[in-house]
């Protein structure tokens, strides 16, 4: 049986819809597969907000509006840390490094990521089997 965590709960209602060629995603799934990336990335490197928003759009079509609130959620809910550095092209920056705890969470959640994707993979094959034979 899969276990998901809250953050991932979400990730079951799974859908597309392509609308003149463009590929939209479910806003619910949209969101936790966000949370996971902006973990994931901070996990990696401290960043300041704009620049995840830039390092996420490059894969995946997101908002400043989408990011900010996942960042004081986080920071809130002690994944991260936060700090201001300078900047040569404006006010300081607010930057987010990760915490022991959000490490922790970040691997819970990319185990259980994986045991998802690999459990709807098996699925989704079967269903092209099944409609094969």
């Amino acid at each position: 049986m899969l276990v998901l965590k809250k953050n991932l709960a979400s990730l079951s209602i799974v859908y597309y819809k392509v609308l003149e060629g463009e590929q939209y995603m479910n806003p619910q799934f949209h969101k936790g597969v966000i949370e996971m990336c902006v973990l994931a990335l901070v996990a990696q490197r401290d960043f300041y907000g704009y620049e995840l928003v830039e390092a996420i759009s490059k894969k995946i079509e997101i908002s400043e509006g989408t990011v900010y609130p996942i960042l004081r959620r986080l920071t809130q809910e002690g994944f991260f840390d936060t700090y201001l550095r300078e900047s040569t092209e404006g006010p300081p920056r607010k930057y987010y490094r990760i915490t022991p705890s959000g490490k922790a969470s970040i691997q819970t959640l990319l185990n259980d990521w994986r045991s998802f994707v690999g459990s709807v993979d098996v699925i989704l094959n079967q269903g092209e089997n099944h409609e094969q034979v």
